[in-house]
């Protein structure tokens, strides 16, 4: 008979984390899947008639306290946030590498079997750009970890999906990318526009069963 993994997920109602949760759902390999949330989760968001969707509201600013959470199996971050949303540096430094290189400790102290985040292609702790400069910097920082044996980061180009917020940069760049997708090849390839479902099914694939 084999082993049913616990999962636990940070960034649940972003475009990854909804795509994220609705696989597990109906993965069979999965018994529970905990979900650590800033705000109620709205039942219409999810199908959880098996039941094993288990929402828990919490205060991420004091994540350590959470820790007994963090003993799932399986832990998936899709957290992240833009520097307009975030509304400055320090802000948009809070949620994508502090919160992420919190869970990952939190992880390691709880020995979970693998952990799974979702970096940026073009991630560089070297670049003169601060969005990259800032996924780079977290990769080599969980990376380098020592005690966190099976931690992989995902590293989507520009993500296709309904949103619930209309982005219009993104979104009229999502349009030029789809039409120029076929012309990413080769070392290009890296950079086409990737649906959250997509980035989802990767992240599955990465864990350790």
């Amino acid at each position: 008979m084999s082993v049913k993994i616990h999962a636990l997920v940070l960034g649940a109602t972003g475009l990854v984390g909804k795509a994220l949760i609705n696989q597990l759902l109906v993965d069979e390999r999965y018994e529970t899947i905990t979900c650590l949330l800033r705000k109620p989760l709205s039942r219409q968001l999810f199908n959880n008639h098996t039941h094993k969707l288990q929402p828990i509201v919490i205060d991420f600013n004091r994540l350590q306290e959470y820790q007994g959470y963090f003993g799932a199996q399986h832990i998936y971050v899709c957290l992240g946030t833009t520097i307009k949303q975030a509304g400055s540096r320090a802000a948009f430094r809070l949620v994508d590498f502090e919160y992420i290189h919190i869970a990952a400790q939190l992880a390691r102290a709880q020995r979970a079997l693998s952990f799974v985040w979702i970096s940026s292609v073009g991630a560089n702790a070297n670049s003169r750009n601060f969005y990259l400069r800032v996924k780079g910097e977290l990769e080599n920082a969980i990376m380098a970890m020592p005690g966190l044996t099976h931690a992989s980061a995902v590293r989507p180009s520009l993500l296709l999906g309904e949103r619930k917020e209309q982005r219009f940069a993104e979104t009229l760049a999502a349009r030029v990318a789809t039409f120029l997708a076929p012309i990413f090849k080769g070392k290009l390839a890296k950079y086409r526009p990737v649906h959250a479902a997509e980035v989802a099914a990767q992240m599955i694939r990465l864990q350790k069963f």
